[in-house]
Formats: C-alpha cells, sequence, structure tokens
C-alpha cells in the first residue's frame, strides 16, 4: 500500500476530456490526489466544490489538484459541469490505482458491506513521493488542512 515516503506508480489516467494523466509527467510539481467514491453524491459534491472554491489558493501555492473516483469520464463531464468544476477528474476504471493506494475497501453504508472508495487524499511532492496523507477524509475543514499542508511543503 502506498504511503508517506512512497513513490507515486509511474502510470497513466484518462482525465474527463479523455487525455492520460501521466503521474511520471509530474514530477517537479507538487500536487494533490484526492480519492472520492462516487461522481454527484452529496459528501463528494461537498469536497470538490470546497477544492473549486479554493482553486486560486491553490494556484497561488503552484499545486495541482486531480479528483479520482472509478467514475468514467462520461460521468465525471457531467459532474464537472453540473458543479463548474475546475481542475481535472481522473477514472480508475479497474480500480488499480485505488488498490495500490489501499483506498479500495470494505464499506458499510445503510447495514449493507460494499466494495468502494474510502475517501483519502495525499500530497505528492515535487520529488514524486507522498508527502502527506490523509485516511477516512471528514470533508468538512478538510481542504483547510491540505493548503496549509501544501504551504508547510513549500517552505
Amino acid at each position: 500500500m502506498i504511503d508517506i515516503g512512497d513513490k507515486v506508480p509511474n502510470v497513466s489516467l484518462p482525465d474527463d476530456a479523455g487525455n492520460p494523466v501521466s503521474f511520471a509527467g509530474l514530477e517537479g510539481q507538487v500536487y494533490v490526489l484526492y480519492f472520492y467514491p462516487k461522481d454527484d453524491t452529496p459528501g463528494c459534491t461537498k469536497e470538490a466544490c470546497a477544492f473549486r472554491d479554493n482553486f486560486h489558493q491553490l494556484q497561488k501555492l503552484d499545486c495541482k489538484v486531480f479528483g479520482i473516483s472509478r467514475d468514467d469520464a462520461a460521468s465525471h463531464v457531467k459532474f464537472k459541469q453540473k458543479f463548474d468544476l475546475n481542475f481535472p477528474l481522473l477514472s480508475d476504471i479497474d480500480g488499480s490505482f485505488c488498490e495500490a493506494f489501499g483506498v479500495w475497501k470494505l464499506r458499510s453504508m445503510y447495514g449493507k458491506e460494499f466494495m468502494g472508495i474510502e475517501r483519502s487524499t495525499f500530497l505528492v511532492g515535487a520529488d514524486g513521493k507522498v508527502a502527506k496523507a490523509w485516511r477516512k477524509v471528514n470533508v468538512e475543514g478538510h481542504v483547510d488542512e491540505v493548503i496549509a499542508a501544501i504551504a508547510e511543503l513549500k517552505g
């Protein structure tokens, strides 16, 4: 399971426009990967909108943001348009990237168990290694924590 100090795997995931995003190509940049369960659901919408609303602050810190779920590009496009999201959403259709980060978990809701993404965020340093990890994220105030960690990482 990828955690703090580990290098992000050298893979590519398609963004909402169908373009591949290569993590090896992001080396030298600080970026955030936030994994979320499903497009256009209450908690995921709140989290996405918090990143959207703080996008200018993230830009000032020269930090990119990528939302990742197992939804396909068509779902991502609808989600982005509906909430005017201003950052890429990546599709991990087969779930292998989610599994590598240990966020594909047995979850429970309304008494039913199912496999799904555990809301998690990873801050990746310019060296391509995970600098900070938040697992089992509570959406409220989370983006503020992420921004503070980016500022601290950048000195």
